[in-house]
């Protein structure tokens, strides 16, 4: 088993590269962990936001067949660190299909990837550009994997 993180467009800022290559690094120590960088939707920024969704799920929706499908979603269920990591290990536990965190574009999915998901989950109540949700969610993932195997990095 292993977990991809899909997402819509590169990450321009080296800065960020930087910082999401050394969690997906550190996360690799336990698990197979890929980031699949789907190409931005060409002339995207002139299309109406219903097109612009519908062809990001386009791109997204070959990559979520053989997978237990989980999307990033204000919306989407909220939980601890430490809950997460038990989400996180029980998916694990389960074996069967790789997991596939989805990371859409500005203006949400369309009711396609929606409905072929298993699971919504919110990483915060607030707003972040989609550069930075990529940072907060491979932090995040280490950070389960460092509470699963008791190691010093979370503190509660």
């Amino acid at each position: 088993m292993k977990i991809i993180l899909l997402v819509i467009g590169k990450t321009d800022k080296k800065w960020l590269q930087e910082a999401i290559l050394e969690y997906k690094t550190r996360i690799n120590r336990y698990i197979s962990f890929e980031i699949k960088e789907l190409p931005d939707v060409k002339n995207a920024a002139s299309l109406p936001d219903a097109i612009r969704k519908k062809k990001e799920g386009e791109l997204l929706m070959p990559y979520l067949s053989d997978c237990t499908t989980i999307v990033t979603d204000e919306k989407g269920s909220e939980m601890r660190s430490v809950e997460f990591s038990k989400w996180i290990n029980k998916n694990l536990i389960s074996g069967g299909k790789n997991l596939c965190f989805v990371i859409g574009g500005p203006y949400g999915y369309p009711d396609e990837i929606y409905e072929c998901a298993q699971e919504k989950i919110s990483l915060s109540k607030m707003t972040f550009s989609h550069q930075m949700v990529r940072l907060i969610f491979v932090e995040q993932l280490y950070r389960a994997f460092t509470i699963l195997n008791r190691e010093p990095y979370h503190h509660e």
